[in-house]
């Protein structure tokens, strides 16, 4: 079994014993043992000053985008650094005074959009020049980190759900891109990372020995994360991501999808590692709630040649062939920012959306972004902790 960071500083905490300590956690912080890290922490004579909690809160009890308010007690203080303004993202330098170390355990899910490691970059930045340790409790990236997926995203597209030049699927650790964000902005910042005992790059999470705990309200299975870094283009489309359902990004529909249709078309696109089963389902809330709708459920059949990001961009372009008059790119507000679509937030630019409503072959834009791919394959190699 994978020991993860947090796994092997309990093996000494007598080092931070006189410390003033910050903890980033949320309900995935839980040791092999699967007890929470703060109180492990607290049990071994560790000073916690404040609990920083993500999106979702600390035991991800709020849905996406909803600001976290009140939590439930911990014994300790905890500040919600996900509130209702993009302001709330980043902590108040005065809840920095009288921290010497702020600790980031969180479990991550290897793709762009997911905000948990976003809101360790912008700690970052908040703790600049600061006298203060930000240590990273690292943990897997449960899609592997081998695989790299997708365009990187363009700085004048950042957001919440884009806050690194990075590709989609990025196959670094929260420790790895922890060091790759204080390179990318020069931060003058004290980081250190506990590394995990026995992960290598080639494992998926089912491969760890550990347990899966929702990160997120809609982040339920292992499953679920292998197809988020396509799906999740679909929170930009008039489109339900299967939000209100038991799979979530797993299903996809909307009213005006003859499912059968759909599933013949994407058929025909010989996506490799991919069954496409057509369906009917019924949200709860989000999306068409409480209608039954027209839609599609992903089988991943191969771990290796399954390709989620091309996936989603296959099922996006296969829609607009078929519903060009109903389908549509969401406007509005989306994760703070009002003047960018959010499917170019989510795919780090207009470039995919473009060549989609300009009716280029779904191969000439599945290759649009290959260059962007292999420039980070090498670059990323210089941040990995884990060779093998």
């Amino acid at each position: 079994m994978v020991l993860n960071g947090l796994d092997i500083l309990l093996q000494d905490t007598a080092p931070l014993k006189k410390r003033r300590i910050g903890l980033i956690a949320n309900q995935t912080s839980v040791s092999t043992g699967l007890e929470y890290s703060w109180s492990l922490l607290e049990r071994s004579g560790i000073s916690l000053v404040r609990l920083f909690s993500p999106e979702h809160g600390l035991f991800s009890t709020e849905q996406d985008q909803i600001a976290v308010g009140c939590q439930p007690e911990t014994g300790c203080e905890i500040v919600s650094l996900y509130g209702d303004n993009e302001k709330s993202l980043v902590p108040d330098r005065a809840l920095l005074e009288g921290l010497d170390l702020v600790l980031f355990d969180i479990q991550d899910v290897g793709s762009r959009y997911y905000t948990y490691v976003n809101t360790l970059a912008l700690f970052m930045e908040a703790a600049r020049g600061l006298d203060i340790e930000v240590m990273v409790l690292d943990r897997p990236n449960p899609l592997g980190g081998t695989r790299v997926e997708g365009p990187q995203l363009d700085p004048e597209y950042h957001s919440f759900v884009g806050v690194m030049p990075i590709p989609v699927r990025h196959g670094l650790t929260a420790g790895e891109i922890a060091h790759f964000y204080r390179k990318y902005r020069q931060l003058d910042i004290n980081l250190s990372v506990i590394p995990m005992q026995g992960w290598s790059r080639s494992m998926l999470f089912p491969e760890t020995g550990l347990p899966w705990l929702p990160p997120s309200p809609n982040m339920p299975s292992f499953q679920v994360a292998e197809v988020y870094p396509g799906m999740c283009l679909f929170e930009g489309l008039n489109v339900s991501e299967g939000r209100g359902t038991t799979t979530p990004f797993l299903l996809s529909g909307a009213p005006f999808v003859d499912p059968f249709e759909l599933a013949t078309h994407l058929g025909s696109m010989r996506l490799e590692g991919v069954v496409f089963r057509p369906t009917w389902f019924r949200p709860t809330f989000h999306k068409y709630r409480e209608q039954v709708i027209g839609g599609i459920y992903l089988h991943v059949t191969d771990h290796d040649s399954f390709r989620p990001f091309a996936a989603g961009v296959a099922m996006t372009c296969a829609l607009r062939d078929l519903y060009p008059e109903q389908l549509s790119f969401l406007g509005g507000v989306y994760e703070f920012n009002d003047t960018i679509p959010a499917f170019d937030l989510l795919a780090g630019s207009e470039a995919i959306r473009s060549m989609i409503l300009r009716g280029e072959s779904v191969e000439t834009i599945l290759a649009s972004w290959r260059g962007d791919e292999s420039e980070f394959v090498a670059l990323k190699q210089d941040f990995h902790l884990y060779q093998k």
